[in-house]
């Protein structure tokens, strides 16, 4: 048996880059899949792919940042293969500029796609979940999401979409707080692949190139590198909840997230004096703020 024999999975965005390798994979690992993209011919072009090596795949081009595209976009799946197992959130945009050139419209139109966009399949899924679950026959469920290393450490030139995929890190845990009473896990990935989004991100690319230069590994910044991680966490082989996980050319880590660390405690109301002789010891014990790679981040004063 493979890991997704007769599952139904959801994934939005999946007309081309990381999308597309994982409808590809879920399918080869024996999932029927959804593909949902925007890009109605996009999609199309994934579920004839799919077909093409015996796979079953249907396509969706609803909005899934919009309320009732995304319901439809999960009614594809209970009406086309009879129910739902996972959801992929994938789907996403970039709008980046430095925060002093960022407009509204350059916000707005990132949250949409990445929180909304996330939000409402989620509920849609959720709530179908939760009536199954009510009902006695409970599905082995999962959620895969999409955050980025710019939501978990942060990166210049991305304060909308670092924000946005921040987000998703948060819902991602606080669902696998709130779903396994249904049967439902929770995870994400903070993904680094070299896609049409993330072409123009030049230190990237030397990085990649590094690795294919001294390890011959033709093309490692291709998503179907990353893609297995997302199919074991759809897989009802994942036991995982609450997590996010690094994932790169030949490299996966979870991402450990915000800890307390060194801490200042007193009886009694604090005084700004007093904690200017107290935070910049603190802030100097405390862990440093790294890049996805654990290089330590620099803070101009």
């Amino acid at each position: 048996m493979s890991s997704c024999d007769g599952r139904i999975v959801v994934i939005t965005g999946a007309g081309g880059g990381i999308g597309r390798d994982e409808a590809l994979l879920f399918a080869r690992e024996g999932a029927r899949v959804v593909v949902n993209d925007v890009n109605a011919e996009g999609a199309q072009a994934v579920v004839e792919e799919v077909r093409g090596f015996g796979g079953e795949a249907v396509a969706n081009s609803d909005d899934i940042s919009d309320w009732d595209g995304a319901g439809r976009l999960v009614q594809t799946a209970l009406d086309t293969f009879g129910g739902l197992d996972t959801l992929v959130n994938n789907a996403g945009i970039l709008r980046d500029r430095m925060f002093v050139n960022m407009t509204i419209d350059d916000w707005d139109a990132v949250m949409k796609v990445h929180l909304r966009g996330t939000f409402a399949p989620t509920k849609h899924a959720v709530t179908y979940w939760r009536e199954q679950s009510k009902s006695g026959d409970q599905r082995v469920a999962r959620i895969v999401n999409t955050s980025s290393p710019s939501g978990i450490y942060g990166n210049i030139g991305q304060a909308n979409y670092g924000a946005a995929k921040s987000g998703i890190a948060t819902f991602t845990q606080i669902l696998g707080e709130e779903l396994w009473r249904y049967g439902v896990l929770s995870n994400a990935i903070a993904p680094s692949a070299l896609t049409g989004m993330t072409e123009g991100l030049t230190g990237f690319k030397d990085r990649l190139d590094e690795i294919e230069a001294r390890t011959g590994w033709k093309n490692p910044g291709g998503p179907e590198n990353l893609v297995a991680l997302v199919v074991w966490l759809g897989s009802p082989l994942a036991t995982v909840n609450g997590q996010v996980f690094n994932v790169r050319a030949g490299h996966i880590s979870v991402a450990e997230g915000w800890s307390v660390g060194p801490a200042y405690e007193k009886e009694g109301p604090f005084e700004v004096a007093e904690l200017d002789g107290v935070l910049p010891g603190l802030v100097a014990k405390a862990q440093p703020q790294t890049n996805a790679y654990g290089v330590p981040k620099t803070y101009g004063a």
